[in-house]
């Protein structure tokens, strides 16, 4: 008779489970771990000897070479799907060891699909909502490490209906920062920055973290549409103190506050602090980073011009008269800038913030109507003069 058949055998509870975990200790190969696996898993040993045992396994296995872990916990996990249902503790025990593993690895994407296999809302088991949102948070975590934010956001918007006051503060510190990077990767610059920004300010005691979140805000603020939507953030970021200690970063910062014009080489000082998904090319042939310039830099010139032409217009944003025009025309549409176009002169017409232009209309307006009040009264008057114009 083997030894794993004797362990069987054993009549008493406690014994027949040391038996089991002294055999585990015993085990060298995988195909050791798979034999007594199948045992502890089979109809003819009782949960009540399998599940501490199976625990064991689940504790043994950092202990052991990458390569057995991982080859080990899948035996297990093949072995424990038809009982599932009541092992769920003990598979959820072994799939996050393996999960560590694979994240020790940087394995970012394995680590996740490991831990989605975790069943959640089984019913077998109560699982309280911090568990919960923490294992979302952390599956969010990974596919954003592998750069698969439509993966993250499936998992972080799981975590919506768990968020509320009465959480763990760091989780939720990890949810909101999860939230922006999110919204980062979505290329929802404003969004990002704004949850940036609240962040940077609920991690205020951590000067390094809140700096990094800071960091982001305002790359984010910068990387916005441009509008009064992000002028207001950006005159948040100017008034706040610790964007001093940002350098080239809080130069830019302040010239778009001022609604000053960015040269080339301030922009330049800009790509150490970007990320990949910060230079992507889009449609239009531009960077995400060209977009936000050229875009920032055409609501400046609107509070220096009163008109300019087409032309004049893609020389100074260095791209052509069409591609000026586009843009400008967009940006009017939305109401992110005052003006007019006036295609047949190639001319854009700025409506400044103060008012010159739109009160010299008013003022020529009123002129005209008071000349007409004018002529009306003097028909009145002499409507001879009406029947001589009319001849």
């Amino acid at each position: 008779m083997s030894t794993l058949e004797q362990i069987e055998a054993i009549g008493d509870i406690r014994q027949r489970i040391e038996g089991y975990k002294e055999y585990l200790l015993r085990c060298k190969t995988a195909a050791d771990y798979s034999e007594v696996i199948s045992s502890l898993v089979s109809d003819a040993t009782p949960l009540t000897v399998s599940r501490p045992a199976l625990q064991e396994l689940a504790s043994c296995l950092p202990k052991m070479d990458s390569a057995l872990h991982k080859e080990v916990a899948n035996i297990a996990f093949d072995a424990i799907r038809p009982r599932l249902f009541v092992l769920q503790e003990e598979s959820t025990a072994i799939r996050e060891k393996l999960a560590d593993l694979y994240q020790e690895e940087e394995n970012w994407k394995q680590c996740a699909m490991t831990l989605i296999g975790i069943p959640l809302d089984s019913g077998s088991r109560a699982l309280n909502e911090e568990y919960k949102l923490g294992h979302y948070v952390r599956i969010a975590q990974l596919f954003l490490e592998d750069d698969d934010h439509i993966q993250a956001e499936t998992y972080i918007n799981k975590c919506l209906p768990l968020v509320h006051s009465g959480i763990d503060p760091v989780l939720n510190l990890k949810y909101k920062a999860c939230f922006a990077r999110i919204q980062d990767c979505q290329r929802k610059f404003f969004e990002a920055a704004t949850r940036y920004y609240e962040l940077s300010q609920l991690v205020a005691d951590d000067e390094q973290t809140a700096e990094l979140a800071l960091q982001s805000a305002t790359v984010c603020t910068i990387l916005s549409p441009a509008g009064p939507k992000r002028s207001r953030l950006l005159a948040t970021l100017h008034k706040d103190e610790r964007t001093n200690k940002l350098g080239p970063l809080y130069n830019v910062l302040e010239k778009m506050h001022m609604d000053r014009i960015l040269r080339p080489e301030e922009v330049n000082q800009l790509r150490e602090y970007l990320k990949p998904h910060h230079e992507a090319i889009l449609a239009d042939g531009q960077t995400v980073l060209e977009r936000a310039v050229t875009q920032h830099n055409l609501l400046a010139a609107s509070n220096l011009y009163y008109n300019i032409t087409f032309g004049e217009l893609g020389a100074l944003l260095g791209i052509s008269a069409e591609k000026a025009e586009q843009i400008a025309s967009r940006m009017i549409a939305e109401e992110r800038m005052q003006g007019s176009i006036d295609q047949i002169e190639s001319l854009i017409q700025f409506q400044n913030v103060s008012g010159v232009m739109t009160q010299w209309d008013e003022q020529i307006s009123s002129a005209c109507s008071f000349v007409s009040r004018i002529c009306d009264e003097v028909i009145k008057k002499h409507p001879e003069y009406a029947a001589m114009l009319e001849n």
